[in-house]
């Protein structure tokens, strides 16, 4: 396998669809890595020349993908959790920070449903725990 910004690509797919394995790399700016590498898009990795490896390579090379990306985005989070921003509020409480609703949705950031209200003894037991364990 092929390694491009230290991640292993799969042979047996196109080169765009490949690239894409790299993280900051997408369906929409894989073009422009492919024009500048002058690389067939169509072409499977495994058919790929050592010579167009090390194109694909270097212009991977110039556009910021994997550990920087990752390291800017999270120093893009903390400065806004710093400066007490409400898009740092919401990501420090772990809801959804660009304007949708909560009442019934956001389910992904919010967690599984916790039921409030009239509840048997056991189950409340249950969830009291639940708290002092999370404390």
């Amino acid at each position: 396998m092929p390694r491009i910004a230290g991640i292993d690509i799969p042979e047996n797919k196109k080169v765009n669809i490949s690239l894409t394995y790299v993280y900051g790399i997408g369906r929409t700016n894989v073009d422009s890595i492919l024009s500048i590498a002058e690389v067939d898009p169509d072409k499977r990795v495994k058919e790929l020349s050592a010579d167009e490896l090390a194109r694909l390579q270097k212009a991977v090379d110039a556009v910021r993908v994997e550990g920087d990306l990752r390291k800017e985005i999270r120093q893009n989070i903390s400065r806004l959790k710093d400066i007490g921003s409400y898009r740092g509020i919401r990501h420090n409480r772990g809801l959804p920070v660009h304007g949708q609703r909560t009442r019934t949705n956001a389910r992904t950031k919010r967690g599984k449903r916790v039921t409030i209200g009239a509840l048997k003894k056991e189950t409340m037991a249950k969830v009291d725990a639940a708290k002092k364990e999370k404390a």
